[in-house]
């Protein structure tokens, strides 16, 4: 399957919601964070796949900030297994050329949470290949009020009029800056919602949702099938098919 993608159409930015790691761990009879744990080689997975074919962007929807409100016994294991995750996983990042950052209200992790992820942003920050993106309590209203904030600043301090503010102003704003919006988002354990991800960088998005797949189930083939599809599909922009450049 990987030999029909076409590799000059990739896929900019991906973005992928990984959905069903509970309901993944409920079918082995086993508790949540089972699947929570089951779930880094599909991490690996997507990274190596994206890696390997050129893609620019991959964010993974790794916690958000509604996740604060799930139960705190779950919300520690996750901690405890984002750290030694993130340190585990340096030597395979550096292996692949890939570049780590991560967007979201990072200073609401722990301390020791905050200190690997630093870690491994500056080990692999000359990397120049794939940039890989964590949203670590991030959502997407979260972002949009947040670069509300700044740019209601930059008026306050007159350096920036309200008949200024344009798409650009606001998509520089928010914690994305610089960054591709996103051309496909994955999402895994079918439920066809956005969750409160990337509400303004997935505008244009084209969506793949996977009814049968369970993140810990995901593999590189999975993610040449969405990439595949993406490339079937027409993306108008709001023009019409007559309008577009074969």
């Amino acid at each position: 399957m990987k030999e029909l993608i076409d590799l000059s159409n990739l896929p900019r930015h991906i973005a992928v919601i990984m959905d069903g790691n509970g309901r993944w761990a409920k079918k082995q009879g086993a508790a949540r964070v089972f699947g929570h744990r089951n779930a880094i080689k599909a991490v690996r997975e997507v990274t190596e796949g994206c890696a390997e074919l050129g893609v620019k962007y991959l964010t993974l929807y790794t916690f958000s900030t509604e996740n604060w409100n799930r139960p705190k016994l779950e919300i520690d294991a996750l901690m405890h297994l984002l750290v030694h995750t993130i340190r585990n996983e340096v030597p395979t990042l550096m292996e692949n050329n890939v570049r780590l950052s991560a967007i979201g209200s990072i200073d609401t992790l722990p301390k020791d949470c905050r200190s690997e992820l630093a870690e491994a942003i500056r080990l692999t920050e000359n990397n120049d290949g794939l940039n890989l993106i964590l949203a670590l309590s991030y959502s997407g209203k979260w972002d949009i009020v947040e670069a509300t904030k700044k740019l209601a600043r930059r008026v306050q301090d007159g350096t920036l009029t309200p008949d200024q503010i344009d798409e650009e102003q606001v998509a520089n704003a928010l914690a994305t800056e610089g960054i591709d919006e996103v051309d496909l988002m994955i999402r895994t354990g079918g439920d066809h919602r956005i969750s409160n991800f990337m509400l303004w960088q997935l505008a244009y998005a084209e969506l793949y949702v996977m009814n049968e797949v369970l993140w810990p189930d995901f593999r590189k083939p999975h993610l040449w099938e969405a990439i595949l599809t993406y490339q079937n599909r027409e993306r108008r922009f709001g023009k019409i098919s007559e309008q577009l450049v074969k």
